[in-house]
């Protein structure tokens, strides 16, 4: 059987649509990258889903007094009609709304526990000194303890700090403002520390930013931490068995959703933990495509996750990341309902401009900024291009263009992932006369 290559691109909380630096970032690249992929004749699988069970979900519905269930249905048809406006493909979509999905995440977890490898154990908790809230994810606010910046529970968005109660400043409860109150719980727990060996092969020989790599050295330097993979709290996946009375950690589960969601993309047949691991075993390679705000879960915790599911060598091939993606000079943020949403732009602009432009403005190794002046101005430039009823330039000697078209998908590797220079290679191309331009186009418009 032949190996294959695995993308993915993060599973976004339905807490809100998405926007336009969602697609500036993870999600265009990955199906601009599988696009070049395939044209290169390699065989890919593209794959995604949802995050529902975030508290964030249920925050967002309290305060809007909505029905969860029914906005998350909502925010669900408006990112898949986002995927299809903007032409993101994937070959395989886990969604949590569908019945079939607990249960794997049941089975996963049971065998966690039962397996040893996350344990029950009585550990402490913290949960608010006013609405009993567990504090973690949106229930908990402070300021991270490394980099001294404003979070919530889970991981900082600036450095990528893994936070909960112990590692922050002033935490206090996201809800109300209460105070933290100690209470210990009975809940599993992965040590991470068990996993080091596996870990440390996997990033060594991982290719990873200088920004994921730093952030592994100062979770090495602070100590592997143990964190709780369910929490006794009012939102998530219920579990069953000895998980009884706990729900599942939604980043936990999102870590499971994608062993099994690869898995089964994989091999169809796959329908318990042996076959998962066979499966991910037939994996060449495994590209991420994320922010840098999800670092510590994809750098650090899903392969611990993975590691202590049975998979005895991680594919992990590297990560492909992009910094923020800002919006008149503010952080596109769902939660805080900043930037224009992906879908408002898509359904008023031509959606090869859109990818186009946001693979040529893509905050891959800086931050970048969306204004409407400048998406207006490329457009102008790039349309009569992309229709071919205009040149800018000479004729681009057939020498040149050749070394510039190598040049452009060359860059689409995912080794060596830049949009912004294969962009700029397919308008030379086009504004010389070239009619030729290889997959620069079709990778980088969905066209074809």
């Amino acid at each position: 059987m032949s190996e294959i290559s695995v993308f993915t691109f993060p599973q976004p909380t339905v807490n809100g649509p998405l926007h336009v630096g969602h697609l500036s970032g993870p999600y265009l690249a990955a199906d601009i990258a599988a696009r070049a992929a395939r044209a290169r004749g390699e065989q890919v699988v593209v794959t995604s889903g949802l995050d529902v069970h975030q508290n964030y979900v249920l925050t967002r519905a309290e305060n809007e007094g909505v029905d969860p269930h029914a906005m998350t249905s909502a925010f669900r048809d408006d990112i898949l009609e986002t995927y299809e406006r903007a032409r993101i493909g994937y070959d395989r979509f886990t969604d949590p709304l569908r019945d079939s999905h607990a249960p794997v995440i049941r089975q996963l977890m049971n065998h966690l526990v039962t397996s040893g490898a996350a344990p029950l154990r009585e550990l402490t908790l913290y949960a608010c000194s006013d609405c009993d809230r567990t504090l973690h994810e949106s229930y908990l606010s402070g300021l991270c303890g490394e980099c001294k910046e404003p979070a919530a529970g889970g991981a900082c968005e600036v450095c990528g700090t893994f936070t909960q109660v112990e590692t922050m400043i002033d935490p206090v409860c996201g809800r109300c403002g209460g105070e933290p109150r100690p209470f210990v719980a009975t809940v599993p727990v992965l040590r991470m520390e068990d996993h080091r060996a596996a870990l440390t092969e996997t990033w060594v020989r991982a290719q990873l930013p200088p920004a994921v790599r730093e952030l592994v050295d100062r979770v090495l330097r602070a100590g592997l931490p143990e964190i709780p993979l369910a929490f006794p709290t009012n939102w998530g996946i219920e579990g069953d068995g000895p998980l009884t009375g706990l729900r599942i950690g939604p980043y936990t589960e999102v870590a499971l959703t994608d062993l099994y969601g690869i898995a089964q993309a994989v091999d169809p047949a796959a329908t318990d933990v042996t076959g998962y691991l066979a499966a991910i075993g037939r994996v060449g390679e495994l590209w991420h495509f994320l922010g840098l705000d999800n670092a510590f879960w994809y750098a650090v915790y899903w392969p611990a996750v993975w590691a202590a599911a049975g998979v005895t060598r991680s594919p992990l091939a590297g990560l492909v990341v992009n910094e923020f993606y800002t919006s008149d000079g503010a952080k596109f943020s769902t939660s805080r309902k900043h930037g224009m949403t992906a879908t408002e732009l898509l359904r008023c602009q031509d959606p090869s401009i859109v990818r186009l432009f946001l693979a040529w403005d893509r905050p891959d190794r800086y931050q970048s900024d969306f204004n409407q002046y400048s998406f207006d101005a490329f457009a102008g430039y790039a349309e009569p291009l992309l229709a071919g009823v205009r040149t800018i330039s000479e004729p681009l000697d057939p020498a040149l263009a050749a070394i510039e078209l190598a040049r452009g998908e060359a860059a689409l590797r995912p080794a060596a992932f830049d949009p912004p220079l294969a962009a700029r290679c397919l308008l030379t191309l086009l504004a010389g006369g070239v009619r030729d331009t290889g997959s620069l186009r079709t990778a980088l418009t969905g066209l074809g």
